[in-house]
């Protein structure tokens, strides 16, 4: 299990920076200690609609079920921090909304309390089609260990929501992805202290990571830091 240590503020890292660890080791470092980012068709598809989702971050009653978006969590056990795409909460009878009027002044507290009179599910937003991918699911139940450190609950599961084909997929947080995504987040915060980026290894989902041109995997194998590399090219 992951260690008891309780991080500060200060030491938080992006809770989206552990689907790049879970896809590629190499990419989170690239990204975390050197500050190297390259878009892409996907990455640009991708910040698009979740900027659709920020653009009015709120609280809204729909169809009997309270939906938030852009909710900021952060868990200290894990070291983690992030914003939601969406929260819903769902009542347990016909009187949890009772009372509760959602505003911009909507707090902590506020959603504490109404989280105990509901079912809390948190909804991740990616692109593409419809698929199992673990490093969303571990993103997925980062948000799910947040809000349950944050709100004194317990959060069963979450959804992750495809762009291209308007559908989403229920993920449980079963003690396999908890176990995963603590894992994850120790080994992030291990990358990051080390200050090391990790040695670049070609695999064939390489070609499809916005960073391929920068890191290029197929022809460098030594522990030099891309960042010299391109120094060192450049003189």
């Amino acid at each position: 299990m992951y260690s008891p240590t309780v991080f500060s503020e200060d030491d938080l890292l992006p809770i989206s920076a552990l689907a790049d660890l879970c896809f590629c080791e190499r990419r989170a470092a690239l990204h975390r200690i050197e500050g190297i980012w390259e878009d892409n068709v996907a990455t640009v598809e991708g910040s698009y609609l979740h900027k659709k989702v920020d653009l009015n971050p709120s609280s809204e009653a729909r169809r009997e079920v309270l939906v938030t978006r852009s909710l900021i969590i952060r868990s200290l056990r894990l070291g983690l921090l992030g914003k939601t795409d969406v929260v819903e909460f769902h009542p347990l009878d016909h009187n949890s909304f009772s009372g509760f009027r959602p505003s911009a002044r909507t707090g902590k507290s506020d959603f504490k309390s109404l989280a105990e009179k509901c079912l809390v599910f948190p909804v991740e937003y990616k692109r593409g089609k419809l698929r199992r991918e673990m490093s969303f699911e571990v993103q997925l139940c980062a948000q799910g260990i947040c809000l349950e450190e944050m709100l004194d609950i317990e959060v069963p599961a979450g959804a992750i929501f495809y762009g291209k084909t308007g559908r989403r997929m229920e993920i449980a947080f079963n003690d396999d992805l908890r176990k995963r995504t603590e894992e994850a987040a120790r080994r992030l915060h291990e990358i990051v202290r080390s200050g090391v980026t990790p040695t670049a290894q070609y695999e064939k989902k390489c070609d499809k990571c916005s960073l391929i041109s920068m890191c290029m995997p197929k022809t460098t194998g030594t522990k030099k830091s891309v960042r010299s590399y391109w120094e060192k090219a450049l003189e």
